[in-house]
């Protein structure tokens, strides 16, 4: 569905030296997950053994009973397509490993050995094994299956799936395998594991798997063995983590004394994706890995993972103030060097009373106090027109005298009337003609006030509207530096608020913020904002939500709807798909605009600048695109 598939990681109760035992508790958890549509479930390292029988793992009985146990297991999951990664400990010519075995439909695809051994402090793994790392290639006999034994596998479907495992210390090698496996096109890897808890220990280790997702750009499951291990010299907590790209997505209560399974839902076709868009995966050199094909593994019917209406903004309050924190020390950085180097003083900006201007002031502002530069020479102009409401035009007075900026006001009703006698056109035809002379003409008082001052005229656009082109072309789409141009409207609200730690502007910021988004273009009626963005092109939100898995990893329509029907319960999904199509439109046919819009600092992960991030020709066409969301 859409590339979504569950994964589970799986902590049994451990008996130690007592395989049936624990054979019927991963039983009990194989069938659960196998309920749930988990497509693989894994378990922690010498799942059937227990990881700390140590020395009883060179006796014959132990492992002979280990090899009953597992078949056990084979003959009850012939029915089971959810594929399951057991620890277990194999011996191949007269050699002892530590291996994953993996295993669906009651059959053995394979078996992979651990690659580094620990042999310090309470790990001592040399005593009973030896690396498997230069074993590739092979194929053995066991339990009347012919399997593929090696390091060298890789396990996968005929869709997106592929996976790879890694034993424990593995991660915490210099080069861990699973680097090779991603290279090697692994976009999911499995860790069987046995980490004792120590002070500290957990949140080293979720950061480690954590971090690890990320570096292979794409998801890392773990399992580690829990209670019910020996506590003769160590304790095992139990760790369980699920994590995509950077985010941990699941993670479970350590110490349970019970059997305990977490799951969450990866998005393996937004990872395949992201390999190609983000980074130098694609350098990277691939290595000779075999592939085992899985049979169908089961699929989900409804997704169980939290789809974020806000990927743009972060959801909790201390990340959120840090964010804003370093939105604006980019903006203001960015402006300093560019008036640095420019030998410029001065700063122009026009201010509407609405949300990107005033964040446009706000960071030009704090960039002139992080220079010790005198606030005057940032000379704001409100500009108002035929649909300029007092509401606007007071918070936009009211936040320059706060903030002690030059304030002019020039009224472009007079300009604009005559620009509409010059080209013949009827004033009381409130058509884009109407609007565009208006914002034409502030753009040209901006510019020619920045020329008379020696000023820098900066832009207030923000990535939204240079998303869906909408900006006047060479009126408000044009400035000499585009200050918002990397921030999305659903930021830059909260960068605002930021500022409300300032008590002097705090109030104003507060209307500013309860405004309605609006160009203010048409006549108002009382006083009031007739003209509303949001009816007329669609909720940011939504818009937002669009270009960020559009652009992100260039998810297809159809996905990005299925994702905006589970992130907005507001909406049906009439109302997304209207606003998706119309999304998808105006990014084709605004493209011309973005081919040449003013420098501005890159900010996020994505920006449409065609010097930077995004390159795409005006005539391109939308078709497949659109029909793909109507099939």
């Amino acid at each position: 569905m859409h590339g979504f598939y569950r994964v589970a990681s799986a902590v049994n109760k451990t008996t130690i030296a007592n395989p049936l035992a624990n054979a019927k508790e991963i039983l009990n958890l194989i069938n659960e997950a196998y309920n749930s549509d988990v497509s693989t479930v894994l378990f922690p390292e010498l799942t059937l053994t227990g990881y700390t029988a140590s020395d009883l793992l060179l006796n014959q009985m132990l492992l002979e009973s280990q090899n009953e146990a597992l078949a056990y297991i084979l003959q009850e999951t012939q029915t089971i397509s959810t594929v399951a990664i057991i620890g277990i400990a194999f011996m191949d010519r007269d050699r002892l490993y530590n291996c994953a075995v993996v295993i669906q439909n009651g059959k053995l695809l394979g078996i992979v050995p651990k690659t580094y051994l620990p042999n310090k402090k309470e790990f001592y793994e040399k005593r009973q094994f030896i690396s498997g790392r230069d074993i590739t290639e092979q194929e053995i006999n066991f339990l009347n299956q012919t399997v593929p034994f090696g390091v060298d596998l890789l396990f996968g479907n005929q869709q997106e799936m592929l996976f790879g495992i890694e034993i424990c210390e593995d991660l915490w090698a210099v080069t861990p395998p699973s680097n090779y496996m991603a290279s090697s096109g692994a976009n999911l890897i499995f860790n069987l594991s046995a980490s004792n808890e120590l002070i500290g220990k957990a949140e080293y280790r979720e950061e480690l798997v954590r971090t690890q997702s990320a570096r292979c750009m794409g998801a890392y499951v773990y399992a580690s063995a829990g209670v019910g291990e020996s506590t003769t010299d160590t304790v095992f907590g139990g760790h369980a983590i699920i994590s995509e790209y950077g985010s941990t997505l699941a993670q479970n209560k350590r110490f349970s004394l019970e059997s305990s399974i977490i799951t969450a839902d990866i998005d393996l076709q937004r990872l395949k994706w992201l390999r190609l868009n983000e980074s130098s995966y694609c350098d990277e050199n691939v290595k000779p890995f075999r592939s085992i094909l899985l049979t169908n593994t089961p699929t989900i019917s409804r997704l169980q993972r939290f789809v974020n209406p806000m990927p743009f903004v972060p959801s909790i309050y201390q990340e959120k103030k840090h964010r804003c924190e370093e939105i604006v020390q980019i903006q203001a950085h960015g402006l300093i060097k560019r008036m640095q180097h420019a030998h410029i003083k001065k700063a122009i900006i026009g201010i509407s009373g609405g949300l990107d201007s005033t964040l446009a002031l706000l960071s030009t502002h704090r960039a002139f106090e992080i220079m010790g530069w005198d606030s005057k020479d940032i000379i704001a102009i409100t500009m108002p027109g035929f649909g300029t409401t007092s509401r606007t035009k007071n918070n936009a007075t009211e936040l320059c005298i706060a903030l002690g900026v030059t304030l002019r006001t020039i009224d472009i009703s007079s300009i604009s009337l005559e620009e509409f006698k010059a080209i013949g056109h009827n004033p009381d035809e409130h058509t884009v003609t109407y609007e565009n002379v208006q914002a034409r003409a502030r753009t040209s008082i901006l510019m020619n006030t920045a020329n008379r001052e020696g000023g820098l005229v900066i832009g207030t656009g923000d990535l939204s509207e240079i998303a869906l082109g909408w900006s006047t072309y060479n009126g408000d789409h044009m400035s000499m530096y585009a200050l918002n141009s990397g921030i999305p409207k659903t930021l830059i609200q909260y960068v605002i608020e930021y500022f409300k730690s300032n008590s002097a502007i705090a109030t104003i910021i507060d209307d500013i913020l309860a405004t309605p988004i609006s160009p203010e273009l048409l006549p108002h009626s009382g006083d009031e904002i007739v003209q509303e963005t949001e009816s007329i092109v669609g909720p940011y939100e939504l818009h937002d939500f669009f270009l960020y898995h559009f652009i992100k990893y260039g998810a297809k329509p159809s996905k990005i709807l299925f994702l905006a029907n589970y992130a907005f319960e507001k909406y049906d999904e009439e109302t997304i798909k209207k606003w998706l199509k119309l999304f998808l439109r105006r990014f084709f046919t605004q493209q011309f605009k973005r081919s040449c819009i003013p420098d501005g600092p890159k900010i996020g992960t994505i920006n449409l600048s065609p010097r930077a991030d995004w390159r795409m020709p005006s005539d391109a066409d939308m078709h497949i695109w659109l029909g793909e969301l109507e099939e």
